[in-house]
């Protein structure tokens, strides 16, 4: 059974001030997504699942039929804040979603096969694809997941600081734990987290997540479970979210092994608007070095 690609594509882009998620920095108008998905498809994912709010699905449709129809299946799941309420009224003060592990189950209805999930706005590289199909077609289990790591120094951003999770290992090198830091950019030989934590500067060897994630599909269980737990807690809250990370965490806790598959892939994203040239120009890169053709899909 092939894996399946899951792209989180719902969020809301504050930071960024439009959907990044489908704008154009290739050469003939690709998204970022657009990479992923090639790569996806070259390293083996059978299925491509595109979380997104409701309101985007026909905007989606126009920008992927031509590019994917024929070459891979795709579909749609979408994440409402309604969604996995168990009735609960929705705080008139909450307006952004419940965050990225209420993303990742909203698409249980869709991903009955192992698979990844990844942000929109990332760009992961062909080799972090390679391993996770590897791992998912050969590797993962109930009990066995993985997260794909980067080096924190090809995460950063030269126009404002990032968020990043941090990865704790284990003597085998299996995840310990991942922790969110905050403000995080280079200052001279360093590299600082202005949040108040420590340590507050951090290694340049440090292993970050940039959210692609390997599951079995038995953790939809633990989704909705989690999600159960962390309404009765926050749902007031306005800014709160509901990630990954705590999930994955939960299950650690449990017994559960989740492998550290770490890649030399090159990774860049978007997080402010003055991302967007750096970007183009890496792109332009790969392109120049034979990696990717300057008409991704030939159309």
């Amino acid at each position: 059974m092939k894996p399946t690609l899951v792209i989180l594509a719902a969020g809301m882009a504050s930071r960024y001030g439009s959907m990044k998620q489908v704008e154009a920095f290739g050469p003939s108008g690709e998204t970022i997504m657009d990479y992923s998905i090639a790569d996806a498809i070259k390293a083996g994912f059978g299925k491509i699942v595109f979380l997104i709010r409701k309101q985007f699905e026909a905007n989606f449709r126009e920008l992927f039929a031509s590019k994917l129809d024929g070459k891979v299946n795709y579909e749609f799941a979408f994440q409402e804040l309604d969604m996995y309420l168990d009735g609960a009224t929705i705080p008139a003060e909450r307006t952004k979603p419940w965050g990225t592990g209420h993303a990742v189950l909203s698409t249980q209805t869709v991903v009955k096969e192992p698979f990844a999930v990844i942000n929109a706005d990332d760009f992961y590289g062909a080799d972090a694809f390679k391993k996770a199909a590897e791992f998912l077609t050969t590797g993962v289990d109930e009990q066995t997941y993985a997260v794909v790591g980067y080096n924190i120094m090809n995460t950063l951003s030269d126009h404002g600081t990032v968020n990043r999770g941090v990865c704790g290992l284990d003597a085998k090198g299996n995840l310990q734990s991942v922790v969110e830091r905050y403000n995080i950019a280079a200052s001279g030989d360093v590299v600082v987290s202005d949040d108040g934590l420590e340590p507050k500067e951090l290694s340049k060897d440090t292993t970050v997540s940039m959210n692609f994630w390997c599951f079995h599909p038995s953790i939809y269980k633990l989704y909705e479970e989690q999600f159960r737990e962390f309404i009765k807690e926050y749902l007031t809250v306005p800014k709160s979210e509901f990630l990954i990370p705590a999930v994955v965490d939960h299950f650690i806790k449990e017994g559960g092994v989740v492998k550290v598959i770490k890649t030399d892939a090159p990774w860049f994203g978007v997080t402010y608007k003055e991302d967007a040239p750096a970007v183009q120009q890496q792109l332009n890169d790969l392109i120049a070095k034979g990696d990717y053709s300057d008409n991704l899909w030939g159309n």
